[in-house]
């Protein structure tokens, strides 16, 4: 990392190792796994299934609210307020252990899951503007691979351990999330203590800054942005499109896992969890190198072709009732994961100005929210619709997915053409130049 960087970076690397374990406990697949196997019979299967396409979606869910999170941190200290959201994640994560075995528990696994990924979603929103402030455009990909694929290991393998003890006790839950809770909140302790380049200047801008946080509380001011940014309108749209696709595969491939392939928790948190993430660290260091050199709608045309790959692998799976298949998708999952990571975190600075990073990372996360919502439940009840016309036949469900995915994906192609173009500029300028808040 460059010099002035090191001591941030530092910090966080070690904040990221530790933080991640609290986070990996309410993974999408890990909870939607949990709530199929151990609380099977406590609700009826459609009201089950339905749960597990909201605990699926939940970490994209949860982004909904992240126009909350940028409204009430408009103006006040960036570290502490993330600091703050990182220990409510944390004590949420401790409060799944509580859940009894019945419907209310079962709902109590809902809250907690949903609830720490909103705070998370946070901790996303702001963590956008401290590493634009933080490090340089060049190195500012290869900065957030590292971390991501910390933090992707760090995930896999608490993953594994709770898919892991579940397989032996279904009560294994009430030990294991506490102590990810309580390794996360060392995590915090260490993130509580970092500092932000240009904070002052930053803060005072927010303050005399005309959207204030009254006006930020509006859950619509995302429109304004999409209206004012036609390139930005376009790339959401096509996001809106692609991440509907992938999106809508996981939960019907949770209910697969169960109740066609019949395997084990460990195994089906293998294959919707660690398997993925255990591949993206050996993914990011490529997809970061190319980020760094071209812009985000360049990168989107090559990498989402990988997510058609494994959505294509999983449909082939779903056809031909082929475990090993699922195997090699949740590989090709991790390497696509290893682009997604860098380009959701990282893409809409090349269309937003630094005092506008938070903004547009708002709006990126909230209609990631809206998609969370929708394409979970949508997947799940296409699915049943399926096993009730003809059972046995629901994996078709995944072809759509792969339709969607390949139209999003040459959407993007498309997309790239026209930036190159006549008349197009082949580098982005995230609106009129200002200049960069002075180092404190």
């Amino acid at each position: 990392m460059p010099l002035m960087t090191r001591g941030h970076y530092r910090r966080e690397l070690l904040a990221w190792s530790l933080l991640p374990v609290a986070l990996g406990a309410v993974e999408g697949g890990v909870t939607g796994v949990i709530a199929k196997n151990a609380f099977e019979g406590t609700v009826s299967p459609t009201t089950l299934n339905l749960t597990v396409a909201v605990l699926q979606g939940a970490p994209a869910l949860a982004n909904v609210v992240s126009f909350l999170w940028a409204a009430v941190s408009h103006g006040r200290h960036k570290i502490r307020f993330l600091a703050s959201l990182q220990l409510l994640m944390t004590l949420l994560v401790a409060m799944i252990a509580f859940a009894p075995k019945n419907a209310t528990g079962l709902g109590i696994l809902v809250i907690g899951t949903v609830g720490a990924r909103m705070a998370w979603a946070g901790v996303v929103t702001l963590r956008s503007t401290v590493w634009r402030a933080n490090y340089p455009r060049h190195a500012r990909a290869t900065m957030a691979g590292k971390l991501a694929a910390v933090q992707a290991v760090i995930m896999a393998l608490i993953a594994y351990a709770i898919g892991s003890a579940m397989n032996y006790n279904d009560e294994a839950f009430r030990y294991m999330y506490p102590i990810a809770a309580a390794i996360g909140l060392i995590g915090v302790s260490v993130y509580s203590r970092m500092r932000m380049r240009g904070h002052k200047a930053l803060l005072n801008a927010e303050k005399q800054s005309q959207q204030n946080s009254t006006t930020l509380f509006n859950p619509f001011v995302w429109r304004q942005i999409l209206l004012d940014d036609p390139r930005f309108r376009r790339y959401m749209t096509c996001m809106f499109v692609f991440g509907t696709a992938n999106l809508m595969v996981g939960a019907p491939l949770i209910i697969m896992l169960k109740d066609q392939f019949h395997l084990s928790q460990s195994i089906s948190v293998a294959i919707m969890t660690t398997i993925p993430l255990l591949l993206m660290p050996l993914s990011i260091p490529i997809w970061s190198r190319l980020l760094d050199r071209v812009n985000i709608l360049q990168f989107r045309a090559i990498h989402s072709w990988a997510f058609v790959t494994s959505t294509a692998i999983i449909f082939a799976a779903a056809i031909t009732m082929q475990p090993w298949l699922l195997f090699l998708a949740a590989a090709a999952k991790g390497i696509a994961f290893g682009g997604g990571v860098l380009a959701w975190n990282l893409g809409h600075h090349d269309f937003a100005t630094i005092d506008k990073a938070s903004q547009y990372m708002g709006v990126h996360v909230t209609l990631t929210g809206i998609r969370g919502l929708l394409a979970p439940i949508i997947g799940v009840s296409l699915y049943q619709v399926l096993e009730e016309v003809h059972p046995g036949y629901g994996g078709i469900v995944f072809g759509l997915c792969l339709v969607l995915c390949i139209i999003g994906a040459i959407w993007f192609v498309r997309m790239r053409r026209d930036l190159d173009g006549p008349g197009c500029n082949s580098e982005f300028e995230a609106g009129p130049p200002i200049q960069p808040p002075a180092a404190n």
